[in-house]
């Protein structure tokens, strides 16, 4: 559109004329000559001879009248918009001063044709709708917005029937209407997780908003698996849109609109329309995820242009038709792959886009035009505009472009998890497993706040009546009862978070299984009861999974504008824009569910508690064991393993050359390292024994010592509690016949891993001691309990992992651009150089079963031959030498495409395997076992390379680019030396001076590998002395094809369908259901490698020799799709949203 030409627009290209009406003279002031004027200029007119044409009246001036509160028709975008408006030839604009508006009477006020004017609440006065009608009725001007149906736009109960009655899609709602002259009319009831309205049931996490849209003060109500609690939304105060809560209760007084809560990944679209068929969409972060106001340096809220879809176009048509308001905002929810209205604002301009002020001059001087040009007699005829051409940058060189991350998570630090077993008899506990729907399936789980609140009350009433009459038929024991008691009043308050109760049918009793069982078994059924506690994220998980969320923004391209020299800045800009598909998914432990709202708030920038991401952000419902493991329900050859690891683990004497062809017959590094530690296992167990009754007799003295009696340990743990946890293991490690039972030696390993990171200051003797040995213990029976040989680790893999490969598959296969994908508008992309290029994210948090399982069929799987691929080997002479899957585990896929290859090559698409073992142990052991970095590349691609220039030059469009590792040094380290947290968050380089050809570079590596410009002060993060860092993510293969990879997938999961019949049948009830289909490419930039001459930090063992590969550096390009890849069994879908 050019600024001084086309039609309809004054020639000079600057604006005619914007009158500020002032003074009290009468309507004609306002743009239009008065009779006198006119007479005066006829009377010097005469005599003209010259003037032969004057006799023909002049053209009129059609005049627009602003009125409005002065805050909004002062404004900068009425300013900018009325400016633009003023360039059409015969448009004059007429703004009406806000006390004309306020103090005279309606024939007093400007005259126009065409009238502005919308209701909005002033400093002091609001604005009166009523005499804005009444003039509106006097002049009878265009009007731009209908007045009357102002009425209803503040009232949300009207804009949600008008919506309702145009068949547009909103939230399930139910209002409240509370008379205050008849109480008793107020259909509310509250539950602890949900309320009812008028026989509508909202489970949380639902809304609450007052029926007056002039009331900002929207509540979001957590439900108490997530924390509880209530997020406070508000019109913008600052830097702040809303607060956290501890409140979980509804307001009592007002009336509201209750509607359940969409789950948008923590992103609001705002629509703006100028008419039917112009909309404006911008993104911003929702105001409910942390209330932080992201603003620019101008200080605005950051807000980016997004492309509607055509199924949203038509709302934002209804919706402007609908309500009768041309320029109209309205609030946008994307949800679940629909899109939902949540608010009508009506009269709303888009804040600081040009482009957005030139279409909307354009669109309402246009419209002004053609409704009132022909009674003016004015000759004007509508301009034709030429389609818009988005702006699709190219590919260049060798670069690829990242597409899609997936990456496997364990969740972070936690406390020790604790079990005690209990077989139950009493009628009120039948009566309890009955109630809650126990009988269907034999086994019932109690979790819910108020479900723990009837098991506490049994065992508070068994206890009073043992305690009254103990000669009483109560067949529970006491000590355990009281055990019971005591777990579930921790705390002072329930949270399904913190404690679980589960109940398993015996139709027979429980055969005696220990030596605690003194008599036999009793007839007749009985309940087993599993009393779970324990196992929380502790503040130290939480800071664990924050900070390598902090550190995986580092993979992401880009890092421009506002966000230059800010760390991972291109993600949070990618997100920001809708190019970034991120979900997030958890099983439903809430360690593993804190673990991956820490992980989004660090990814994600986000501020404040974990309840508001966590509900918003991760979505753990319905995985129907994609993610989750039941423990209690092990498969048969998980019981052979187990019974063979206790056969091998109870031998009073050293161990043999064929135990250890037994217990290792894959010969690995770190299993044949833990071994030779143990040399007796008898022996080392009762070495583990001596030493935990030593450490229980210490602790039993601390607790005698009136001054360490109220110790506050880490966590809030008291030496109590400490004492209970180690009574316990004390108890159960060894039976009354002398055996152990080994079983029991990864919660020993647990307790005191925990301990000596954490309680460290108590300076209990031999615990380092304890924690050599126990872990010795714990780096045989763990691993191995997954399986001892290939195929055992591969059948119990499969039978833990078959829905999460499929879901893999599904991801890779995904990576290509649909209709429903959210787009960025590319006209105003500028900075933001490739807006078609979407980046697929998918985030696992799960526990260790999982992540040890994924890692068995990787390795074990077949995906490549060690014998023929170097690379494979080395990255499996690797793996064997890793001794534990700590916590924060992580295996990441990524997937690049090269644009410059035929989109049906088996080129065109290369993954990347890439493995970090979590956090590091209390003790940096120095054989600490060294991969090879993070994307080594060879010289050959190196030198293709061209420089790639700086981040912050946007004076020309070029694509989104990888930092040069360099750059990506001296970025990620300032802020961090500035927040002085250190550890993990440090990026380092690092070549092979074996080996001058090869370079690779380390992402977030330990505080082990520092630079010696950062000292660490010990272990962990600088500053968070008790938090472990995390050990750098290593690439096992870097040219991997897709093809590769899905073919891998498929015969991995056609093998385990026939073994594992019941996994595929209940996979087939979760994925009856046809996928939406629409998937968005998640795309994690790697930084170039550093050249040869760099300084080496540490050399590898063994020289890099690496497959040729296209280098992995990033750039982007237009849409492409990938080879269409068949999943092994079509029948398979997944029915949630992917």
């Amino acid at each position: 559109m050019s600024e001084t030409g086309g039609e309809g627009w004054g020639q000079s290209g600057n604006p005619t004329s914007v009158f500020a009406y002032e003074g009290h003279q009468g309507p004609e002031e306002g743009g239009m000559k008065n009779e006198g004027e006119m007479q005066k200029g006829e009377e010097e007119g005469q005599g003209k001879e010259e003037d032969e044409d004057y006799d023909s009246p002049p053209e009129r001036q059609i005049v627009v009248g602003i009125c409005s509160m002065m805050k909004k028709s002062k404004s900068k975008p009425m300013t900018q918009i009325m400016e633009r408006l003023c360039k059409f030839e015969y448009i004059t604009v007429v703004i009406f001063p806000e006390e004309v508006i306020l103090n005279e009477p309606v024939d007093k006020w400007p005259l126009c044709d065409c009238l502005v004017s919308f209701h909005s609440k002033g400093t002091n006065e609001r604005f009166p709708l009523d005499k804005a009608v009444e003039y509106a009725n006097l002049r009878n001007p265009l009007l731009i917005n209908d007045l009357n149906m102002q009425y209803y736009i503040q009232d949300r109960r009207e804009v949600y029937r008008i919506l309702q009655e145009e068949g547009i899609d909103l939230p399930r709602y139910a209002v409240l209407t509370r008379d205050p002259d008849r109480p008793e009319e107020c259909n509310l009831v509250e539950g602890e997780d949900h309320v009812e309205v008028n026989g509508e049931v909202f489970p949380k996490p639902f809304v609450e908003k007052p029926v007056c849209a002039e009331d900002h003060n929207v509540y979001i109500y957590y439900p108490t698996s997530a924390g509880g609690g209530s997020q406070r939304l508000f019109r913008k105060i600052g830097s702040r849109s809303s607060v956290y809560s501890p409140e979980s209760c509804v307001r009592k007084t007002g009336s509201y609109i209750y509607e359940e809560f969409m789950p948008t990944d923590g992103t609001d679209v705002k629509v703006y329309t100028v008419g039917p068929d112009y909309a404006h969409a911008e993104a911003r972060k929702s105001p409910a995820l942390d209330g932080k106001v992201e603003r620019d340096s101008e200080g605005k809220e950051i807000r980016y242009p997004v492309m509607l879809t055509a199924m949203e176009k038509l709302v934002a048509r209804k919706v402007c038709l609908a309500f009768k308001q041309t320029v109209c905002g309205f609030d946008l929810l994307r949800a679940n792959g629909h899109s939902f209205v949540c608010d009508v604002n009506g009269f709303s301009f888009v804040k600081n886009s040009m482009k957005y002020y030139d279409d909307c001059a354009k669109v309402l001087g246009n419209m002004v035009m053609r409704e009132l040009a022909p009674q003016f007699h004015i000759p004007w005829s509508i301009p034709m505009e030429a389609e818009d051409i988005p702006i699709v940058p190219t590919t260049s060189g060798t670069m690829m472009e990242l597409r899609c991350v997936i990456a496997i998570i364990r969740h972070g630090d936690r406390t020790p998890k604790q079990k005690m077993k209990m077989e139950v008899r009493h009628p009120l506990f039948f009566e309890l497993f009955e109630k809650y729907g126990g009988y269907k399936s034999g086994k019932l789980k109690l979790k819910k706040p108020k479900q723990l609140q009837e098991v506490l009350d049994i065992a508070r009433l068994l206890l009073a009546e043992l305690g009254q009459h103990t000669d009483c038929e109560i067949e529970e024991k006491k000590g355990k009862l009281e055990q019971l008691k005591t777990v579930l009043e921790m705390y002072g308050h329930f949270s399904g978070i913190n404690r679980k109760v589960q109940l398993t049918y015996l139709p027979n009793g429980q055969p005696k299984a220990s030596s605690e069982e003194e008599e036999g078994p009793k007839e007749g059924p009985s309940l087993l009861l599993v009393l779970k506690w324990g196992g929380e994220l502790t503040p130290a998980g939480r800071v664990q999974a924050e900070e390598l969320g902090r550190a995986f923004r580092c993979m992401y391209p880009g890092g421009q504008g506002d966000y230059a020299g800010f760390p991972g800045c291109g993600l949070l800009r990618l997100h920001s824009t809708y190019r970034h598909d991120l979900k997030i998914y958890a099983s439903d432990e809430g360690r593993v569910q804190m673990t991956a709202a820490a992980f989004a708030k660090g990814l994600l920038a986000l501020e404040g508690e974990l309840t508001p991401i966590l509900v918003q952000m991760v979505k753990s419902a319905n995985m129907n064991g994609m993610l989750d493991s039941d423990s209690e329900s092990l498969t048969d050859c998980q019981q052979r393993v187990k019974a063979r690891l206790h056969e091998i683990m109870q031998k009073d004497q050293d161990f043999t050359e064929a135990d250890y062809q037994k217990l290792a017959p894959t010969g690995s590094p770190s299993l044949v390292n833990s071994m030779k530690i143990i040399g007796n296992p008898v022996r080392t167990c009762d070495q583990v024994y001596a030493l935990i009754q030593r450490l229980t007799s210490q602790i039993r003295k601390r607790l005698e010592d009136p001054k360490s009696a109220d110790l506050q340990l880490y966590h809030s743990e008291t030496l109590e509690l400490m004492l209970q946890r180690w009574s316990k293991l004390e108890r159960d490690f060894r039976n009354k016949s002398g055996r152990y039972d080994i079983s029991k030696i990864p919660d020993i390993y647990d307790c005191v891993k925990y301990d000596t990171q954490h309680n460290a200051t108590l300076g209990l003797e031999d615990t380092l001691e304890l924690f050599r040995l126990s872990r010795a213990l714990a780096d045989i029976v763990i691993p191995q309990e997954y399986g001892i040989n290939k195929p055992e680790k591969m059948d119990i893999a499969q039978a833990y992992c078959l829905p999460l490969m499929k879901k893999i598959q599904l991801d890779l296969q995904r990576t290509h651009e649909d209709e429903a994908v959210n787009k960025l508008h590319p006209l105003y992309s500028r900075g933001v150089m490739s807006p078609g290029r979407h980046v697929r994210t998918r985030l696992y948090f799960t526990s260790e079963s999982h992540v040890h399982s994924l890692l068995s069929i990787f390795r074990y799987g077949g995906l490549l031959d060690e014998v023929k691929d170097q690379q494979w080997k080395q990255a499996m002479d690797y793996l064997s030498a890793v001794s534990e899957l700590n916590y924060m585990t992580q295996i990441v896929i990524m997937l690049y495409e090269d644009n410059n290859k035929d989109p049906g090559s088996e080129e065109r698409f290369h993954v990347e395997l890439h493995f970090s073992p979590g956090v590091k142990s209390c003790e940096d052991e120095e054989n600490v076992p060294l991969g090879f970095g993070f994307r080594p590349a060879s010289a050959e691609n190196q030198e293709k390379q061209t420089n790639q220039g700086s981040l912050e030059d946007l004076s020309q469009d070029e694509p989104d680019r990888a930092l040069p590792l360099s750059e990506l040094i001296s970025i990620r380290r300032s802020p961090m030396i500035r927040n002085r947290k250190t550890g993990s968050m440090e990026v380092l380089s690092e070549t092979s001076p074996g080996s001058s050809k090869g370079a690779s570079y380390r992402l977030f590596p330990s505080c082990s590998r520092q630079s010696p410009e950062i000292k660490p002060t010990g272990l962990g993060f600088e500053g968070c002395s008790m938090v472990p860092s995390i050990y750098p993510l290593e690439t096992l293969h870097n040219s991997l094809s897709l093809k590769q990879v899905d073919e891998f997938l498929n015969a991995v999961c056609e093998d385990s369908s026939d073994a594992h019949a019941k996994t595929m049948k209940a996979l087939s009830v979760l994925f009856d259901t046809s996928s939406q289909g629409y998937g968005q490419a998640h795309t994690y930039p790697p930084p170039k490698a550093l050249s040869s001459s760099e300084t080496p930090v540490r050399p590898p063992t063994h020289p890099l020799c690496l497959s040729s590969g296209p280098p992995s550096t990033v750039s982007s390009a237009g849409p492409s799709s990938p080879t269409s890849v068949n999943p092994s069994n079509p029948a398979i879908h997944f029915s949630f949203s992917e």
